[in-house]
């Protein structure tokens, strides 16, 4: 038991080690900001631009593997902590297979709406001074901590990708979260469906929160946000994706807590870590 413990706290330090990295990169970045560009600045700037993207990848694969080994730790427990509820109400095929298809739907989702993907039919790329598609480029200047740098990708003059730091760490983060909430709500459908008490509430409570692009979406159309181009962005607008990422950021706390609201339901409903669906 004591050994369980030992590999789940490493597991935990190697996720946050990894999120660590990231916001150290970021305000490592957020410092050239303020810095005077010159030509002779840039090969050392482009350097160090390619070091952020570095550490962002890196670090998704530090936190997604201390995710993976938490969770193969977890369902080979006995106890029944939140962690092994939760862990243990989506170790079945259901469960992971609506975790997979919400989670990537999700993303799609959060990439279209976000700039990340790129469909712009009535605009061309090269009438902005992009060469001709298929092209990429590293945009290394200048912008608030985690909007830069980023990567131009343009597969045609009408289709590419927008990368962003910062919306990549959401795109990753909340996706995962979006399709931990609708997992375990399938579990608590299933225990409802099978004569439990918890009835809808966990899995309502789930789904509720299971589109938190949607609301900045809606504000940003609504109040007219994104008809013009900045200095560094050629689709997205500053102000336009710093309210879109201030919508998400607020919702992730909510997306933390649901899948602990609903675990712990089914914990004081089942006595165990979790129902297996039928």
């Amino acid at each position: 038991m004591e050994k369980q413990k030992s590999l789940v706290r490493s597991n935990v330090a190697l996720i946050l080690i990894g999120f660590l990295a990231i916001a150290i990169s970021f305000l490592a970045y957020a410092k050239n900001s303020s810095l005077i560009i010159t030509p002779a600045a840039m090969p050392a700037l482009q350097r160090l631009a390619i070091a952020t993207f570095i550490v962002l990848f890196t670090s998704f694969v530090a936190i997604g593997w201390g995710l993976y080994k938490t969770y193969r730790a977890k369902i080979s427990s006995v106890d029944t902590t939140i962690l092994s509820v939760i862990a243990n109400s989506i170790n079945n095929k259901r469960a992971k297979q609506i975790f997979i298809i919400s989670a990537i739907g999700y993303g799609l989702f959060f990439a279209f709406t976000s700039g990340i993907i790129i469909y712009k039919p009535d605009i061309n790329a090269t009438d902005y001074g992009f060469p001709k598609p298929p092209h990429a480029e590293l945009s290394p200047c200048c912008g608030l901590p985690g909007y830069m740098p980023m990567i131009f990708v343009f597969f045609t003059e009408h289709v590419g990708l927008q990368i962003i730091p910062l919306n990549m760490l959401l795109l990753v983060s909340v996706s995962f979260l979006v399709g931990l909430n609708f997992a375990i709500s399938s579990t608590v459908f299933s225990v409802a469906k099978s004569g439990g008490k918890l009835g809808a509430f966990g899995a309502i409570t789930g789904l509720f929160v299971g589109c938190p692009t949607c609301a900045g979406t809606a504000f940003t159309m609504l109040f007219g946000f994104g008809t013009g181009a900045t200095t560094f962005t050629l689709f997205l607008t500053s102000f336009e994706a710093q309210v879109q990422t201030l919508f998400i950021a607020i919702s992730i706390p909510v997306l933390l807590v649901t899948p602990i609201m609903m675990a712990k339901r089914i914990r004081s409903q089942s006595g165990s870590c979790a129902v297996e669906p039928k």
